[in-house]
């Protein structure tokens, strides 16, 4: 790993998916757009699947959402890495999801340990 590496990740939610989740959290409302935590999933997977990988531990994370996620159109997540501390075997990311216009529809930072971090898997 090194400062400047980046994974990303596409998914496109429709209606279905989005009543599934709100289903499943409990609420009889069907949203006309993505939830936000579903795009904060996007950005936890990429962390503990693609970069940094399997055994990542969040320390902390602030996400800010700035436009509603439109359903059916692809939602692009990317994670990057701004700060490495191997000496305390920490990460700091820049964390965002955008449109396919490239709008940003979320964007923050995120802290990671990566003391125990397997090499990341391609999926």
């Amino acid at each position: 790993m090194k400062v400047g590496d980046r994974a990303s990740t596409t998914r496109t939610f429709d209606r279905e998916m989005v009543a599934d989740f709100l289903d499943l959290a409990g609420s009889a409302h069907v949203a006309d757009r993505v939830p936000e935590p579903l795009l904060g999933g996007l950005i936890s997977y990429l962390l503990g699947v693609r970069l940094p990988g399997f055994g990542t531990n969040y320390l902390k994370q602030e996400t800010r959402f700035l436009a509603p996620a439109p359903l059916g159109e692809p939602i692009t997540a990317t994670v990057e890495i701004t700060r490495l501390r191997p000496d305390k075997h920490l990460c700091d990311l820049a964390t965002a999801c955008t449109d396919p216009a490239g709008n940003v529809l979320c964007a923050g930072r995120t802290l990671v340990l990566v003391k125990d971090v397997a090499k990341p898997i391609e999926v």
